[in-house]
C-alpha cells in the first residue's frame, strides 16, 4: 500500500511475547490485529502460538497467557504464515512500534518471509500531538483521552483494538486542531520523527 494511502486505512497490531528481545531468544506467543478501512474495523486477526518452550511465571502473570493455554496452540511458523497473508502490503501501526516490528521481522524471517510494509508508532505520534498527557503508555492515553475501554490490557487483540481507537483519535486531532483534512500515512510517519518544537513548521509546509 502506498505511503500516501489514507492514515485511517491501516493494520494495527500487537504481539505478546516471552520477553523483550528476539535477539536473546524470545518468541511471540500471541498476535492480535485489526484492519481499519476508512476509519472502520473491517477485519480482525487473533491467535496464540506455541514458542516451543515454557513461558516464565512473570510472563504468564503479565499477559494472562500460561503454558497450559500454549500447549494446544499452533506453532509460531503456522500462525505467522497466516498473519503475513492477513497484513499483505498494508501500512502498519503499533504502540511502541520498534518492539513489535523487531518481533514481526524475526518471526517472518524464521519462515523465509520478509515484511515489505511501512510502519509507524502511535506512541511517538501521541507524544507530539497529546503533549499534555502525563504519560504515553497505551493505558494512560486511553484513560486521558477518554477512549472507550473494558480495562483489559496485555492481551494482543485487546491492545490492538485500543491502539486502533487511539490511532483514530490522533487522526481526528489532526483534522480538528491542525486543519489537516485528509492525513496520509506518510504524514503520520513524519510526525513520529519530528521534534515537538518543529510540528507547526511541518504542518505549514503542507
Amino acid at each position: 500500500m502506498s505511503l500516501y494511502a489514507p492514515a485511517d486505512s491501516v493494520v494495527v497490531f500487537d504481539f505478546e511475547t516471552t520477553g523483550l528481545s528476539p535477539a536473546q531468544g524470545d518468541r511471540a506467543i500471541e498476535i492480535g490485529a485489526v484492519l481499519l478501512q476508512s476509519g472502520a474495523v473491517v477485519d480482525r486477526f487473533q491467535a496464540l502460538m506455541n514458542p516451543g518452550f515454557a513461558v516464565s511465571r512473570f510472563i504468564a502473570d503479565y499477559t494472562g497467557i500460561d503454558n497450559h493455554m500454549l500447549a494446544s496452540a499452533p506453532p509460531c511458523s503456522e500462525v505467522m504464515q497466516q498473519f503475513a497473508d492477513f497484513i499483505q502490503n498494508y501500512n502498519l501501526v503499533a504502540h511502541n512500534a520498534s518492539f513489535d516490528w523487531r518481533f514481526l521481522q524475526h518471526e517472518l524471517a524464521a519462515i523465509d518471509r520478509t515484511p515489505h510494509n511501512q510502519i509507524t508508532c502511535s506512541m511517538l505520534i501521541a507524544r507530539r500531538l497529546v503533549q499534555t498527557a502525563p504519560k504515553h503508555s497505551l493505558g494512560e492515553l486511553v484513560e486521558y483521552l477518554d477512549i472507550e475501554s473494558d480495562g483489559v490490557f496485555h492481551r494482543a487483540l485487546d491492545d490492538a483494538e485500543m491502539t486502533a481507537r487511539l490511532w483514530l483519535k490522533l487522526v481526528q486531532k489532526l483534522q480538528q486542531h491542525y486543519q489537516v483534512t485528509q492525513p496520509d500515512f506518510k504524514l503520520m510517519q513524519q510526525i513520529a520523527k519530528t521534534p515537538k518544537a518543529k510540528l507547526k513548521q511541518l504542518f505549514s509546509n503542507r
